[in-house]
């Protein structure tokens, strides 16, 4: 966050924002925005909103905002209403360096004005704050999705589970029905943690990193720089956190450098210290893809069962497909282990558990084809991972916007789908000269979804999966990868219902 911004715990109340002039900088249409304006306007602030998209674009947002009393100036920015502010809301998208930002009396985002608002609670309300490149949002909803059903099922907590951050829900959207004894699922991009910077707000009960991989290049001068921002997630935890993270060098050095109790969780059982979990690790692994998950704890006072003993925690066949699914919900059950929830409900839960909009979602049947919707992989290993889910090669959809990424090993894996679609955009060109290169058929790129989805039911007969998994950004041909899988699913049914 920009050095204006606030540096330490401070407990913010509606009656704070009363009468004050804030902006909110990004309006946007994934909810950031839209729950900041109508929170601090439902505190009594006098709110203005700016952004540099029109007002048709952004017209959806604006209807959900219409009760309210608010003052917009689009299609760019003032920058004195920056300076005339008595606070600035900023969107994540939006770089700290920002010259409006620089000339703010205050900067904030939803995050930190929610983790704020929470201090009241003190400490009564769990956080579970979930990062990484790929699968937070997966293992974010996974934790919701258990956590909510054993406080259904079982008369041990009482409250809700509440999930909010990256994965498009403001929590200032349920900030007002918070309670002591809730427990709160955080997703936080590298973005999101980055603004938090200097505050000491953040010290989640359990901090969850998937793995690390290169992404937002375009944004960050190189990976540790981007790594620095998702380190900030553990940085005020203490022993009686917990630290989830994968046996990979950047989990491992993860969880030495947090004060937080470590869990690593890996793909296979290892027997050398410091390479693969070994038998005096507290964490979980798979003896092979193909069959279950496999936990152990040590001297964990939360922990319900037997100090050392191994318990399965992952069902061999979850409803949604690929190992890396597989290694999401690993880490979800090690974080409720230590919660203290038994490993046997743990594993149904999470065995019941259908996955999320736009990560692997199968959504539509027709003549024997499978759709699947992957939008949300934004990253070449991501795409990866989506190919090596399904037991028959896939016919691909992929390509977009290039993020000054490597797309060698969307290249390699491409050539074991059954057929590869290209939409339109920088990053397939980058793709296209390596699937040439190496003598890859492909179909495209197309500059439409019709002409994609028209090329890829002339591939696929009954029996095959189509899956849009495109490994690159959606601008260009879309809003963003929600609005991308949102007309992927829609072009689907009505072309092939």
């Amino acid at each position: 966050m920009p050095e204006n911004s606030a540096k330490n715990k401070v407990d913010t109340k509606k009656d704070d924002f009363c009468g004050i002039k804030v902006l909110i900088m990004g309006l946007g249409l994934h909810g950031g925005g839209v729950e900041s304006a109508r929170y601090l306007a439902s505190c009594g602030a006098q709110v203005t909103v700016t952004d540099l998209k029109d007002e048709k674009t952004l017209s959806s947002s604006i209807e959900k905002l219409k009760d309210y009393p608010i003052r917009y100036v689009l299609g760019g920015h003032q920058i004195a209403d920056f300076k005339d502010s008595d606070l600035v809301i900023k969107n994540p998208g939006i770089s700290p360096d920002s010259p409006y930002l620089k000339s703010a009396k205050r900067v904030e985002t939803d995050i930190s004005i929610f983790l704020a608002a929470c201090l009241r609670f003190n400490g009564t309300t769990r956080l579970l704050a979930v990062t990484g490149s790929k699968g937070k949002s997966s293992v974010s909803s996974a934790l919701h999705w258990t956590l909510n059903e054993f406080r259904q099922k079982t008369e041990t907590l009482k409250g809700k589970v509440w999930l909010g951050g990256n994965i498009s829900i403001s929590p200032l959207s349920f900030l007002d029905e918070l309670e002591q004894g809730d427990d709160v699922v955080l997703e936080l991009s590298s973005w999101q943690l980055g603004d938090l910077r200097g505050c000491e707000l953040l010290k989640p009960r359990a901090a969850v990193i998937t793995p690390i991989m290169r992404d937002h290049l375009d944004r960050y001068t190189n990976m540790e720089a981007y790594v620095n921002d998702k380190r900030l997630i553990y940085k005020n935890q203490d022993c009686n956190d917990v630290t989830v993270a994968a046996d990979d060098p950047w989990g491992r050095s993860f969880l030495e450098e947090s004060l937080g109790r470590p869990l690593i969780y890996s793909e296979k059982p290892g027997k050398h210290p410091g390479k693969h979990i070994n038998e005096k690790s507290s964490g979980g692994w798979f003896e092979n893809p193909d069959g279950p998950g496999f936990a152990r704890l040590w001297d964990n006072p939360n922990y319900t069962g037997e100090n050392g003993r191994i318990v399965e925690v992952i069902p061999a066949k979850p409803l949604v497909p690929g190992f890396h699914q597989k290694l999401n919900l690993l880490a979800a059950a090690l974080t409720l282990l230590d919660l203290g929830l038994p490993p046997d409900f743990i594993r149904e839960s999470l065995g019941r558990f259908p996955g999320i909009e736009h990560r692997l979602e199968f959504f539509h049947e027709s003549s024997g084809i499978k759709f699947y919707n992957d939008s949300a992989a934004t990253i070449p290993e991501a795409a990866v991972a989506a190919i090596r889910s399904f037991e028959k090669p896939p016919v691909l959809v992929t390509g977009g916007t290039d993020k000054e990424l490597d797309y060698t090993s969307l290249a390699r894996a491409a050539k074991d789908s059954k057929a590869i679609i290209l939409l339109d955009g920088t990053g397939s060109e980058k793709l296209k000269k390596l699937l040439d290169a190496g003598g890859i058929n492909y179909r495209g790129p197309f500059d439409s979804l019709e002409a994609a989805i028209a090329a890829a039911l002339d591939a696929a007969v009954s029996g095959d999966n189509v899956v849009l998994s495109p490994g690159s950004a959606s601008f260009g041909m879309f809003l963003n990868e929600f609005d991308r899988g949102v007309k992927w699913k829609d072009a689907v049914r009505r072309l092939f219902p």
